[in-house]
């Protein structure tokens, strides 16, 4: 049996016979990253360091990254449910008009109307599942195109939130709301008072290590599967040494968060959101038949996957979560305005694109579409930072989404011309 190449891991390698078999094939002498799977990572550490640098490390400051997870958040919820949509071959024009009509709706229930809190959320997600369910149904059932329906629905929606909110702001949120949007944990088992950790959130930095081993644990499962099913996996050595480097970037801004306010409640929030919706996509036979339907959509039909439920339900999930970032977003103004997640939608698909998302659909990865956020994020604050003027904000975006995108059109007709 020929070997298969890996199909996730940025690193490839010269390869020798497994010993006592003919098939399969393990790594060994020189290896050589690959760009494809890896360079998203490789350049967004490059921009951090550029940007380090540059600022003389204020953007490492403690302060500020906390801030940085705070103020994208929203827009860090909103690329997890539109890497989906991308990875399916469709596209969502609407969840800033979303984001917008979900949280004048919680502001109208908390503030005018005074709901508890707890059941105006409720209220308020069933609300974004309707949306998306009506969205989803255009699409999936009657045929039209997404990037028509979803333009649509960013018209209407946004009509909604301004006759919903008299175009007028209506705050402000309860208090439990804001703590969602702004808030920290508390310091439960209290600070560390020696050494270079003084003052750090224990709690903090138990999570950033049993998040680092799981990690760790889920990746050399992911090796052992491999080897049994005869792939190609990367040598032991280099497999240690890059999760001793992602280690050490994931503890440091742990540390950091664990030394200036213990962790953000949306960071907590955006942690579980991409823990299970990675879950999802590479564990569930769901997650399967959304890559297949973006992957071939008539071998995905011929193969029995339900295509017009699949797609109806992402477009459900992508409800669900605009408005998920809609109370995130409101609450952290504690205010809800017409104008609320103006261009959300662009941010989100941008930060779906440069984290690896395929134009023609079939590939991509939540962990990607996080750091496609991250890397629009730490652009935005390091030039805030540098006193850059808006206009060269968004020069700079704009290259990189488009240099993102033609990475990966030149990575497949060179892997095309390669396989020839």
């Amino acid at each position: 049996m020929s070997s298969v190449a890996p199909a996730t891991g940025g690193i490839t390698t010269n390869v020798d016979k497994v010993p006592g078999g003919g098939g399969p094939k393990v790594p060994n002498g020189r290896f050589s990253i690959n760009l494809r799977q890896s360079g998203i990572y490789i350049a967004f550490a490059v921009i951090i360091l550029v940007f380090a640098v540059a600022t003389d490390g204020a953007l490492l400051d403690r302060q500020n990254i906390s801030n940085i997870i705070i103020q994208n958040s929203y827009i860090l919820v909103l690329a997890i449910g539109m890497i989906l949509i991308i990875i399916a071959g469709h596209i969502d024009l609407s969840v800033g008009s979303v984001v917008a009509a979900t949280g004048a709706l919680a502001a109208v229930l908390t503030v005018n109307m005074d709901v508890p809190w707890p059941l105006a959320i409720i209220i308020t997600l069933v609300a974004g599942a309707a949306i998306g369910a009506w969205q989803g149904y255009w699409v999936a059932y009657f045929g039209i195109p997404a990037f028509i329906v979803t333009l649509a629905g960013m018209l209407l929606f946004r009509a909604l939130s301004m006759k919903v909110l008299n175009n007028q702001g209506v705050g402000p949120f309860p208090a439990e709301i804001q703590t969602i949007a702004n808030g920290f944990t508390p310091g439960w088992l209290g600070n560390i008072a020696l050494g270079p950790l003084g003052g750090a959130d224990l709690i903090t930095l138990i999570i950033g290590v049993v998040a680092c081993a799981g990690m760790v644990i889920a990746q050399y499962r992911t090796r052992l599967a491999r080897l049994g099913y005869q792939q190609a996996v990367e040598p032991i050595a280099v497999f240690v040494l890059r999760n001793v480097l992602a280690i050490a970037v994931i503890m440091t801004i742990v540390v950091q968060l664990a030394r200036f306010n213990n962790l953000p409640w949306v960071l907590v929030l955006l942690a579980a959101l991409v823990l299970i919706y990675t879950l999802v996509a590479n564990r569930t036979v769901f997650g399967r038949h959304v890559y297949a339907i973006g992957g071939n959509l008539q071998a995905a039909s011929l193969s029995g996957v339900k295509v017009k439920k699949v797609t109806f339900w992402l477009f459900v999930n992508m409800g669900v979560l605009a408005a998920v970032a809609g109370i995130i977003f409101a609450g952290r103004l504690t205010i809800a305005t017409p104008t609320a997640g103006n261009q959300f939608e662009l941010d989100a698909i941008a930060a779906a694109f440069i984290g690896g998302a395929a134009v023609q659909g079939g590939v991509g990865k939540v962990v990607g579409a996080i750091t496609g956020g991250l890397i629009m994020a730490t652009i935005n604050n390091g030039m805030s930072l540098l006193g850059a003027e808006p206009s060269e904000v968004l020069l700079v975006k704009g290259g990189v989404l488009l240099g993102a995108v033609a990475f990966d059109v030149w990575a497949k007709r060179r892997a095309g011309t390669a396989a020839r």
